[in-house]
């Protein structure tokens, strides 16, 4: 087997995280592109390069594309807020005109099986268009398609999860009796890994499916009997397109767009055909029932992660009941600022200033979890530079990267873990200072807890991140001050 030069187009997504170790582990060497680079960056990926690409900025697409043999693309734009059918349009587009002065030889596309009938989904039309743009770049494209995939991180997965963890009668829709191919991630690994090994000098397409042809209403039984939940299945004859927003909003962490996008598929049957592929890429088919245990098993990894400073009190806090995907609450505001004098603000958090806005509020909250046995703890340490593992009241100090973000995780007593950060974006002309907590609900009650927050998060968010930025920008004046001084 001859390694390839590898470009990941989505690589900070569910699949291309999971995808890069399993190329990399084949020789092959791989660049990771996506918007997020930073972030990628941080996640420490051996032996893979990093590069920043956005497919809406085709300037970036180029330079990325130099002596490439194959090129992933496992892009979507399910949680973007506008029309994603027009931006996935456009995505594919660039990336088509750019291939055309490039050494790819091979593309694969992750894309979604089709129904029968004909499609209304936006997500599955979508998914067909991006299949057509990019064979129209003349480049060879196996599209591999596939269904519900069942794995950590999943977002169709991780609604039906929320869904059985949160509510105890689930009335889901009357596409719960629709039927797919569910397959587990490591099977669909396998085939995008493998696939590259069997070139063909032909556009072509496989389905991706499981060894079970199973309705969502059955996968919700199965699921609710894996984990001993006593549930009450109970459908209701309501068109999909009236699930509203708000619903999902409440019912799951999954990001909301992407939510709905994913949900509205699922009223069609969606038979595959699996045994082409499974000729060419034989293996092991994992059933239902075994992925979704192993799934359960790997979920820990949503806090064992560079955004949780990988943190063993974070890993030992998890629990299975606790959401995959977080919800998150906070304030983004512009500032002139130095991001020094930002950063040297937000290292007092705790001392003269408290939490720099409505400290009375704070205090309550401590008061409240003395109540019910919470552990004391107050004050922080006395020193201008805080250190991994320093407690501030009842935070604890789990990741700092200078200039940038200050995480801690959260240590009172509620239904779910969290952690609060504070980050500063620089964008040359001005910075941006962003307040946001992070919250993994553990279930109903740990939804409730957040949405009885929400209110008091987005009021004292906005005042703390306006103070900080305010005291930062004093702090500039003076050194201004300072300088001009004879």
């Amino acid at each position: 087997m001859t390694p390839q030069r590898i470009l990941i187009l989505g690589a900070s997504g569910y699949i291309g995280q999971n995808l890069i170790p399993y190329l990399t582990a084949q020789g092959h060497h791989v660049t990771a592109a996506a918007r997020r680079i930073e972030w990628l960056k941080e996640q420490q990926i051996p032996n893979v390069n990093c590069q920043y690409v956005d497919l809406f900025k085709p300037e970036t697409i180029k330079p990325a594309l130099d002596n490439i043999d194959v090129v992933y693309y496992l892009v979507h734009s399910m949680g973007e807020k506008a029309d994603f059918l027009y931006s996935e349009k456009i995505a594919a587009q660039n990336l088509q005109q750019a291939l055309k002065q490039s050494t790819v030889k091979q593309i694969v596309f992750l894309g979604a099986i089709q129904p029968k009938e004909s499609v209304s989904s936006q997500h599955l039309l979508a998914r067909q268009i991006t299949g057509d743009t990019l064979r129209a770049s003349g480049i060879p494209v196996t599209e591999l398609r596939a269904g519900i995939i069942i794995g950590a991180g999943s977002a169709a997965f991780e609604v039906m999860r929320d869904m059985v963890y949160s509510l105890p009668i689930l009335t889901p829709p009357r596409w719960v009796r629709s039927k797919s191919s569910p397959v587990a991630l490591e099977n669909l690994l396998v085939y995008l890994s493998e696939i590259i090994n069997y070139p063909s000098p032909e556009n072509r397409i496989f389905d991706v499916a499981g060894p079970e042809y199973i309705s969502y209403q059955n996968m919700f039984e199965r699921f609710i009997k894996i984990t001993a939940k006593k549930r009450w299945i109970i459908p209701i004859p309501l068109p999909t397109q009236l699930i509203s927003v708000y619903w999902l909003n409440m019912i799951t962490t999954v990001p909301t767009t992407t939510a709905k996008a994913l949900i509205e598929g699922l009223k069609h049957n969606l038979p595959a055909d699996a045994e082409p592929l499974q000729q060419l890429i034989p293996q092991k088919l994992i059933n239902y029932d075994e992925a979704v245990i192993s799934t359960m098993h790997k979920e820990q990894s949503a806090v064992n992660s560079a955004d949780w400073g990988y943190d063993p009190e974070a890993r030992a806090r998890w629990r299975p009941g606790y959401a995959f995907y977080p919800k998150h609450a906070g304030y983004t505001i512009k500032t002139k600022a130095s991001a020094e004098s930002l950063w040297q603000v937000i290292q007092q958090i705790g001392g003269k200033e408290g939490y720099f806005y409505a400290n009375y509020l704070w205090n309550i909250r401590g008061w409240m979890d003395d109540l019910i046995g919470g552990e004391k703890r107050y004050g922080r340490p006395d020193k201008e530079q805080l250190a991994i593992g320093d407690h501030i009241d009842s935070w604890r100090v789990i990741s700092i990267k200078p200039l940038r973000q200050l995480a801690m995780l959260f240590g009172m007593k509620a239904p779910g873990l969290g952690r609060l950060t504070l980050s500063i974006n620089d964008n040359k002309q001005f910075r941006e200072l962003d307040v946001r907590a992070w919250w993994h609900p553990a279930g109903f009650g740990g939804l409730l807890y957040w949405f009885v927050m929400m209110p008091a998060h987005l009021f004292i968010f906005k005042g703390m991140a306006k103070r900080i930025a305010y005291l930062a920008e004093q702090l500039d004046k003076q050194s201004d001050t300072n300088k001009d001084r004879p």
